[in-house]
Parts: C-alpha cells; structure tokens; sequence
C-alpha cells in the first residue's frame, strides 16, 4: 500500500472543500485492498435480529434489535499544512425503511461541528447492503479548533426524497498524522 499523502500540500490554509474520487485516474496503478471485518457479510440488508450474522462485538443491548449497519472511515491530519483528510470508505450491513424502496440512491453527509459547522457530502450511489463510496474531503483547520468537535456522519437517501436513515459520530481528540480507520456503528436518526 502506497501513501497518497505528498510531503508539501500546496494550497491556501483557508477551508478548501477537495474531494478526489480514488478509483479514477490518475490513480489507476493503485492497487485497492478492501478492509477484513470479523462481521461476516450478510446476504441480505433486511435480515431480522435473529437471521443476522452479528458478531458479539456488534450487538447492543437496546431495545431496539434492528441492525443498521457501520460506516469505515479513515482520518489523518498534516500538521505542516493544516488539513483534515477524512476518506470515506464504505458502508456495510446497510439498511433502510422499506418505504425508501428497493434501491434508494444513498450518499454519506459529514459535518464537523465547529462554531461554523463544515458540510461535506459524499455522491450518491445505488443502495445495497455493501455500498463503497471511496472519496477523500480536504479541510485546512487549525488543529485546536478540531480536537473539541465531533465529526458527525449522516447516512441519507437521495431517491425517491431526500431523508437521513441513520447516523453516527466520532470525537477528533486524538487526530494525529498517522492515519486512523474506524468503523462507526449506525444508529437510528435523532429525532
């Protein structure tokens, strides 16, 4: 596995809202490895409790049994220029009201809540229970300004209307230059 990350990032340290799609060119000698989960993937996104391949470490005691699936992401911050690199890999185990249909066009909505929250989103891409996004958003912050705010993710349909499924959230307390990946439990929006 190769580092994209340049050494020196040219660019102003204004917010600058990049977003590069890694399976299109110019990164086509990439070799892409998907992540290993100990979640077995399931066959179906609309499984009930007891049909699903939950591992242990996956189960929640609430009263709520329905599985929404998790979210992989991976966060770096470079220092030398400021900037927040957030990736959003995929979602797994995805699923979603029936009355979004068969296959809602889903996209991921990210915002870092600061003072003045920064919006990012993802495309929007066929609904299934594995969906993989693969994008990079670039934001230069000071590092102070991030480490007392969440970067909240809400999962969202595009089609047939516009409606958050779920969300989830990190704390960015520990952001450092080595990058770190993640895989965030989905929960049901907030009312």
């Amino acid at each position: 596995v190769s580092d994209l990350r340049p050494s020196a990032l040219p660019g102003s340290l204004d917010v600058s809202r990049s977003m590069f799609d890694l399976r299109s060119p110019p990164h086509r000698s990439m070799k892409r490895y998907d992540s290993v989960s100990s979640v077995p993937s399931s066959t179906s996104s609309r499984k009930d409790s007891q049909g699903s391949n939950r591992s242990l470490d996956t189960i929640t005691l609430s009263g709520d049994e329905r599985d929404f699936g998790r979210l992989n992401v991976k966060l770096c911050y470079v220092s030398s220029v400021e900037q927040i690199w957030i990736t959003v890999l995929h979602c797994k185990d995805l699923s979603w009201p029936s009355s979004c249909g068969e296959n809602p066009r889903i996209c991921v909505k990210g915002i870092l809540t600061l003072p003045k929250p920064v919006h990012f989103k993802s495309s929007a891409k066929e609904g299934c229970s594995d969906i993989e996004f693969m994008e990079t958003f670039v934001f230069a912050i000071k590092l102070q300004s991030l480490q007392a705010v969440r970067l909240v993710f809400k999962i969202q349909t595009q089609t047939p209307r516009k409606k958050t499924i779920g969300e989830c959230s990190l704390a960015l307390r520990e952001l450092s230059s080595q990058e770190s990946n993640h895989w965030l439990d989905i929960s049901p929006p907030s009312k």
